[in-house]
């Protein structure tokens, strides 16, 4: 672990270029549809859209035309699952040197199947001057784009469809990149790009922008400057020597005039009085290296200030910076994050993204695809074909590797989603809401130990992979490439923690799902789910009775137990998986034993006791979790208490799979086969007091700001006043901390044992928690008395 800190902690680690044969680069070529181009000075952005053939996993409930008894109904297989062929739409992100565009144009020449596409668009200050070579090698006409036109609509793209898109950059924190939540409404902000010269531009909506000012002291400036100082050509090596170098030396401080700081104004000693003040007295030379860094402190400030006039004059929070002069770069990102500081006194911070590289090439797809309305969609970036953030700076030697067939290069894969997603309208506060409980960015501890938790379950997840396809023979080799890819991934966010946004257990899992779908395992617990629901049917009827015996009271305290007992059936967590595998017969009531004794870890159990006691809720929106024991015999129970009450319930469920989570496509079929069984149940769907809505996601955790449109419009119009959370995914490493504009409920058993540690608790520690939103009053018990 002190070796993984050591590497965490220098921004020297990421100095590392990353290579790949031109086929793993250019991926999906065969299948090209619309081409984009951006070249700049040193640069070259490709996007392409293809569509992607990839194995979707789907249920069909058999038809049961005879009349059969329950008990043989229930013996049954419900469904049968089916791996079947879906095309998909992908966008293609690659950046690379320009030193390699005439080799790169051919691989795409020669691998270009589809010849219907006769455009690329392109941008950029390169388009002109390679526009023959790019149309004589691919035979596409070359339409130009505008520059600035391109570069709003890609940041409108990216602010929009990636979250953590956005960054402060602290060099000295423990956790040098901060991420940002998306905002739900991006606009207005300020766009400060830094390429040869300085624009800022205002933007105010999607169409709607300005430059209201700008600067020739820019990235170009430094360059030349940098290069008549230090002889040194290259734009990289300029940085590395400025990252290098003691502006101190060259650069007059406060001090150096006043012998301390200047108190009277406000100015301490070590505030840079005049760039490059002492060159003229002092009679020696200076290094290359503290040349740069004080040339760097000049231009940088130089900007800095400027945005914050523009930003202050605008009154504009949020200041974007991009452009070539950026880049990434650790140094040009800290210069001007303490310029920014330093000139609003912290009111205004300085923020980067992620894939500004890219903001000109994806503006200049997007325009060349307004036809299909690319934005009436959204998008996801796919981490199994994303390179991440820092993964590549320039080689030094680039001829070196252009002779062993590989590239620099850099890649973002962003995946058209089915459903529009939106936020879940009862958040308190959209714009401040966090997901994630724990950002293990910023804890050392807690990311040494998910990394090896995840590396370790590995082995359990090809088995599990191979054993969904058993009549597939090269099931083996593609789970192989899976652990091959995944654990590169794992190893990469060692070192790069931050690659992918801020690192979580969220993002973790859904990195593990989507290079499972890379290599066609889109459901590796389908038959798990299966045996699983079918024999958890078996007991429903008999676990109700029971629950009808009991007292009120005592029923409520039941009901609570059995989606908590229910929840213990989770194939993610190791601690479970392995008592599963190694004891088929461990079930409901095994469960139930387990849990913890009340008082629980978390236990707001008697404040829920006493909310039953009061009028019913009007609808409840329950995000649900595993399938088998949890839905059939913990959730559904539950359900029907509610419905029995009066209340309406909304069931939403994974749109696609993850772990053993049930899908909105199986649940439809668990539910009807239920109704079949239980009168509440089939009159709560007959009524419409039952719906069954997918949330959009395909995770085992749940960001309630990227929900389904459809769900969210359930939510409002069923006028939903209680929103139940269940699982450790969904309650505990999302959404633990969520505030929400109505009376919530979050369910979990701990089933790690370093969490519970952690949190104070020990395995099978039970987290129940009820809360209201401030100001809101409960309603008083005697307006109604249960029966």
């Amino acid at each position: 672990m002190a070796e993984c800190d050591r590497v965490v902690g220098s921004s020297h680690s990421m100095d590392k270029s990353i290579t790949l044969p031109p086929d793993e680069i250019f991926r999906n070529l065969e299948n090209a549809k619309r081409f984009a181009i951006d070249i700049g000075g040193s640069l070259t952005k490709l996007a392409y859209y293809s569509t992607v053939q990839h194995k979707v996993a789907k249920v069909r409930s058999f038809d049961h035309a005879a009349k059969v008894s329950i008990q043989e109904a229930a013996s049954d297989k419900l469904y049968e699952i089916s791996v079947q062929e879906e095309i998909t739409a992908r966008l293609h992100f690659i950046k690379f040197e320009n030193a390699y565009i005439e080799t790169c144009l051919d691989f795409i020449k020669d691998h270009l199947v589809n010849t219907e596409t006769k455009v690329i668009k392109a941008t950029g200050g390169g388009a002109h001057k390679f526009k023959d070579l790019i149309e004589k090698k691919l035979g596409l006409k070359v339409d130009k784009e505008d520059e600035m036109t391109c570069l709003i609509k890609g940041c409108n793209f990216v602010l929009r469809n990636i979250p953590h898109e956005a960054f402060v950059y602290a060099k000295h924190a423990d956790s040098e990149f901060r991420f940002q939540n998306t905002h739900p409404d991006i606009f207005p902000y300020l766009l400060v790009n830094i390429g040869s010269g300085v624009s800022i531009v205002k933007v105010e909506s999607e169409d709607k922008f300005e430059r209201i000012g700008g600067s020739s002291i820019g990235g170009g400036t430094f360059w030349g400057l940098g290069a008549l100082l230090t002889k040194t050509k290259r734009f990289d090596e300029l940085l590395q020597l400025a990252s290098k170098g003691q502006h101190t030396s060259v650069d007059m401080l406060v001090k150096d005039i006043y012998g301390g700081s200047y108190g009277s104004l406000g100015l301490t000693g070590d505030l840079i009085a005049s760039s490059f003040g002492k060159s003229a007295t002092a009679d020696k030379e200076f290094s290359k290296e503290d040349m740069a860094k004080s040339l760097l402190h000049m231009i940088s400030n130089d900007i800095g200030q400027l945005a914050c006039l523009y930003a202050k004059l605008h009154n504009l929070s949020r200041v974007y910076f991009g452009g070539f002069f950026i880049r990434g770069h650790p140094v040009t990102m800290h210069t001007i994050t303490y310029s920014i500081n330093f000139f609003t006194k912290g009111e205004v911070q300085a923020l980067f993204l992620r894939h500004e590289g890219y903001l000109g090439a994806i503006g200049a797809f997007l325009k060349g695809a307004e036809e299909d309305n690319p934005n009436q969609y959204s998008w996801g970036e796919n981490y199994a074909g994303s390179s991440g953030l820092m993964s590549v700076s320039p080689d030094l030697n680039p001829m070196q590797r252009a002779r062993s067939g590989t590239f620099p290069f850099d890649m973002l894969e962003m995946d058209r989603l089915e459903r529009q997603l939106v936020n879940l309208p009862l958040l308190q506060d959209p714009s401040s809401y966090i997901p994630d409980t724990v950002d293990l960015t910023e804890d050392a501890l807690a990311r040494e130990y998910w990394l090896y938790c995840f590396e370790d379950a590995l082995d359990g997840v090809v088995k599990r992979a191979v054993a969904s396809q058993p009549d597939i023979p090269e099931a083996t080799e593609r789970a192989e490439k899976f652990r091959q890819k995944y654990r590169h991934k794992l190893q990469t966010l060692r070192h790069q923690p931050f690659a992918y946004g801020s690192l979580t257990v969220r993002s973790l899992l859904d990195t593990r799902e989507h290079c499972l779908n890379e290599f066609n395992f889109p459901d590796p617990y389908s038959k798990i789910k299966q045996r699983e629901n079918d024999m958890a049917l078996k007991y429903y009827q008999k676990a109700v009775k029971s629950l009808e015996e009991l007292s009120w009271e005592e029923r409520q305290f039941a009901l609570v137990r059995g989606v908590l007992a229910g929840n213990v059936f989770d194939w993610g967590a190791k601690a479970v998986s392995d008592v599963l595998e190694s004891d088929p017969e461990f079930g409901f009531e095994e469960a139930k034993r387990q849990l913890e004794e009340r008082p629980w870890l978390v236990d707001a159990y008697d404040q829920w006791i006493q909310r039953l006691k009061g009028p019913p809720h009007k609808c409840a929106l329950f995000f649900v979790d595993n399938s088998g024991m949890d839905i059939i015999l913990g959730v559904m129970p539950f359900v029907r208490e509610l419905l029995c009450r009066g209340t309406e319930v909304v069931l939403a469920s994974n749109s696609g799979p993850a772990l053993n989570d049930v899908t909105n496509g199986e649940l439809q079929i668990l539910t009807e086969k239920i109704a079949a069984m239980d009168p509440v149940i089939q009159a709560g769907l007959k009524e419409d007091r039952l719906t069954l809505v997918q949330s959009g996601s395909s995770s085992p955790c749940l960001d309630l700001s990227r929900l389904d449109k459809v769900l969210a419009m359930v939510v409002r119009e069923r006028q939903t006043d209680l929103v139940i959370i269940e699982g450790m995914g969904r309650a505990i490493h999302t959404n633990y901390y969520a505030m929400l504009s109505c009376e919530s409920l979050k369910m979990a058993v701990i089933k790690n044992s370093w969490l519970a540690d952690r949190l104070g608790g020990k395995l099978f520690s039970v987290v129940f928690k009820y809360e209201v939103p401030p100001g809101k009053p409960i309603p008083d018990p005697a307006a109604l008395t249960p029966s």
